[in-house]
């Protein structure tokens, strides 16, 4: 038997490979699916079933494709009812793979048809469980993203969550291997934890949402503080239940070499700058938006640009590729083309300052400028720069109006990624006088500037 996580980082997601006697089965698979062909070629293997622990929100799956290619058979669970051919798997149905068992445990409250599989190994002992985003380390799915209208409420699918989570789930053994579909940074959950998989003993001991509580008091927990979530989450909820094209043909037709001049004819393109924070403030193109593929490239655009609309992208050279296919798992497939940096001439780029932190503090000392911080609330309870105005980086096109054009803006998040994005918004928007904190508030905070009492200096 073999089991392994393939983590994509940048989503914070994870899809699992799965081999018993040369029978394969992948669960939760990306939209880029020749990994798990070849994984399965390599080991003289087939792809036997496609396991979906529910209809994704948050990036577009590959089962489509997948099963195309392979003749897998794609199984959810109770209550999907997708527009493709798939296998719908009763509560406790087991799958044979090999000479092991997957059993499915239909486990609603993320959504109506999550289901959980459970991993029965050679001895038919429970191993370990695959739950999606029923369970997270230190954390559970957020309920609001299945909620219809007058019929169901957030409530009700945290209800829902709680039984599911202390009928079915935490009565399995200690040791039970837990690996979900996400880790830390996803915005399925509220504030999971570091680790990628962890076990059911580990978690009754330590999260929350598996203690001893009145349902009440679960459904309130869960509920509360939720931000809104994503716009790109219901866009791809519908490709994964509609299907789409498959990946190659978004990279066909987007991994096509621009010039200039497509930069000086816009019509509703947008330009997406995919460089560095550091190297777009040195030089960018008027109008374009900084998103870096060196953080969460796909899921920022995502919460940022709705998924309609036509992406024209400056890369680096060599990066397009990564940058599309990165785009495409978030349900990005309108991408028109892409211009090399090293194409624009010099002169008809434009720079934002970009500070080192012992300088942002001398200005901030002078009081002469506005300080925006772009982080999430979260962050703010662990300390923030005394008068400066917050607007949460996904608030901040729409909160334009709050923010004086004429006076210098300094900006400021954690590390100095998202301050960039939010420089480049407000440069796109006729802003001038933009001043960027390179290192964020990390480092910051260590500055002798003036400090919420409850900055934390860890």
């Amino acid at each position: 038997m073999k089991i392994e996580q393939l983590y994509t980082k940048c989503l914070s997601e994870s899809a699992y490979y799965v081999e018993s006697k040369n029978e394969v089965a992948i669960i939760d698979p990306l939209r880029d699916v020749d990994v798990y062909i070849e994984m399965a070629e390599k080991s003289g293997s087939s792809i036997k079933y496609i396991f979906e622990t529910h209809f994704h929100a948050d990036f577009v799956s590959g089962h489509l494709e997948l099963a195309k290619r392979t003749g897998a058979k794609i199984i959810y669970g109770p209550n999907a009812d997708p527009n493709f051919d798939f296998y719908s798997a009763k509560d406790n149905e087991c799958f044979s793979l090999g000479n092991i068992f997957i059993k499915a445990i239909h486990t609603p409250g993320h959504t109506l048809e999550s289901t959980c599989f459970l991993l029965k190994n050679e001895n038919g002992s429970n191993h370990c469980i695959f739950t999606g985003d029923t369970l997270f380390v230190g954390d559970v799915g957020r309920p609001d993203l299945a909620v219809k209208s007058d019929i169901l409420s957030k409530e009700d699918l945290a209800g829902m969550l709680f039984d599911s989570l202390h009928e079915k789930i935490s009565v399995l053994e200690d040791h039970v291997l837990v690996y979900p579909a996400h880790g830390a940074g996803s915005a399925c959950g509220k504030n999971i934890g570091s680790e990628t998989f962890t076990t059911i003993g580990e978690q009754k001991a330590k999260n929350y949402a598996l203690q001893p509580m009145p349902k009440e008091d679960f459904i309130a927990e869960v509920t509360n503080g939720l931000l809104a979530p994503p716009k790109y989450f219901f866009t791809d909820v519908m490709m994964n239940k509609n299907g789409g094209v498959f990946l190659q043909e978004v990279l066909d037709h987007g991994t096509v070499r621009l010039d200039v001049n497509h930069l000086l004819e816009l019509n509703d393109e947008i330009i997406l700058d995919t460089r560095s924070p550091n190297d777009f403030s040195k030089g960018f193109f008027k109008g374009s938006i900084n998103i870096g593929l060196n953080g969460q490239f796909a899921p920022w655009v995502g919460s940022l640009i709705d998924t309609n609309k036509k992406l024209i992208l400056i890369c680096d050279q060599g990066t397009e590729k990564e940058a599309i296919t990165r785009l495409a798992r978030v349900g990005f497939d309108n991408i028109k083309g892409y211009i090399n940096i090293n194409d624009i001439e010099q002169s008809r780029l434009i720079t934002i300052e970009n500070l080192e932190p012992e300088d942002a503090a001398n200005l901030i000392n002078t009081n002469s400028l506005d300080l925006l911080d772009v982080r999430k609330p979260g962050e703010l309870e662990k300390g923030f720069v005394l008068n400066s105005k917050h607007i949460r980086l996904q608030e901040l096109e729409s909160r334009l109006h709050e923010l004086d054009k004429d006076t210098s803006i300094l900006v400021y998040c954690a590390g100095g990624y998202r301050s960039m994005i939010s420089c480049s918004i407000l440069a796109k928007n006729g802003f001038k006088k933009l001043i960027n904190i390179s290192g964020g508030f990390s480092k910051l905070k260590h500055e002798k500037i003036p400090l919420s009492k409850n900055t934390c200096f860890l």
